[in-house]
């Protein structure tokens, strides 16, 4: 049985909190109605909170200082959701399809979270990760498999997982990482995002360094800004497209590009018919391993990510979990039916499996140099 129809038989103002937390609609549910407007100021008001409850037990300090994980999650959760919603949509221009303010939100975004600098990123992520690039050598993502992560072709999936879990716990891995965000958003970026980041991350330096509070910048907000930020981008990473396999002939068409995406549903079944202890257990599960993945990596319609790639300019997207189950009850419209994995630890297994069979001549990294000019360890961005 689907596990999210075994949560039926929770109380009902719990359902719409499940759906987001799956990433699944019940059957029947209807959409509690976002917007984009919703999905922004739900970012940035996370990203304010969090930053303001971590700064609060930094200052109290004590049994306080608890706390600030919390506060550093409420953060990252913030800032991943305007990388991935916001962002992503203001580069296909689909955000509010108003060209000019897309623009501006998005020169906003890079500036504040110091990514690749929106210009950039919209002609690289619409040329090279869409259409007939997507995963070849070209895409952004593939080169983040073989380049920043060093991930090969014929590998086993154990030897993945080390080589990711190193690389996450790695301080060269993220000072690379940082300097390569760095790099990618101040080359070419436009004067308003130059400018944006320059007061901003300059007039914090110049106050915290005559306040003496520069412990606080550190703590508050380059912590979920840097490490934290950028170990939910890796994780991200490795679920977000699986690789073809060798030998695989016909490259184009719907039917190959809708194999390359697949949902990622969170939680599990419900114990159903159980008793007390398989409930505790159920819910622990629930709060403590996948509350986790969906909160901090698997943020937004990163869940539904499938969707997007099918149709990438959407005038729903802001209704992703929806949209998407509407476009499956419909027939989903001359595409195969859609396929999804419950969990993030068996989603990265999924990719991992299908980059060890991938073709080792198709997916030589010492052949990227010859087919784009993206420069070593920029292909980060997810």
């Amino acid at each position: 049985m689907d596990p999210r129809e075994t949560m039926r038989v929770l109380p009902g103002f719990l359902q719409h909190r499940l759906t987001l937390f799956t990433g699944k609609p019940i059957e029947g549910q209807n959409s509690p109605g976002w917007t984009a407007g919703y999905h922004l100021i739900a970012a940035t008001t996370a990203m304010v909170t969090g930053s303001a409850l971590s700064t609060i037990a930094w200052i109290l300090g004590s049994w306080w200082l608890l706390v600030l994980p919390a506060g550093w999650a409420v953060t990252l959760h913030g800032m991943r959701n305007l990388r991935m919603m916001i962002f992503h949509q203001c580069s296909h221009r689909n955000m509010y399809r108003r060209r000019t303010t897309d623009i501006a939100i998005g020169r906003a975004v890079s500036s504040i979270l110091v990514i690749q600098n929106f210009e950039r990123y919209s002609r690289e992520h619409v040329a090279d990760h869409h259409a007939a690039h997507h995963m070849t050598l070209r895409d952004p993502t593939v080169q983040a498999f073989l380049i920043s992560l060093g991930l090969r072709p014929g590998m086993t999936r154990e030897a993945m997982w080390w080589r990711v879990l190193g690389k996450l716990f790695s301080p060269l891995f993220h000072l690379q990482f940082a300097l390569a965000r760095v790099r990618s958003f101040w080359s070419a970026s436009a004067v308003a995002e130059k400018a944006t980041a320059t007061v901003l991350y300059g007039g914090s330096a110049a106050l915290t360094l005559v306040t003496g509070t520069w412990p606080v910048f550190l703590v508050v907000w380059c912590v979920p800004l840097i490490p934290l930020f950028q170990m939910s981008n890796t994780l991200r990473l490795c679920v977000k497209h699986t690789f073809p396999p060798a030998g695989t002939e016909v490259r184009r068409g719907r039917a190959y590009f809708a194999s390359l995406t697949n949902a990622i549903f969170i939680g599990e079944a419900a114990p159903t018919g159980q008793g007390a202890g398989a409930w505790c257990r159920w819910v622990a599960r629930m709060l403590f391993v996948h509350a986790p993945a969906r909160y901090l990596v698997l943020t937004g319609d990163t869940v539904v990510h499938d969707y997007h790639h099918r149709y990438p300019s959407s005038r729903e997207w802001y209704d992703y979990l929806f949209a998407r189950q509407r476009d499956l009850d419909s027939g989903h419209r001359g595409w195969p039916g859609y396929e999804h994995v419950w969990g993030l630890v068996p989603a990265i297994n999924r990719v991992f499996d299908s980059i060890a069979a991938a073709d080792p001549e198709e997916y030589d990294a010492g052949r990227i140099a010859s087919v784009s000019k993206r420069e070593l360890f920029a292909a980060f961005d997810d």
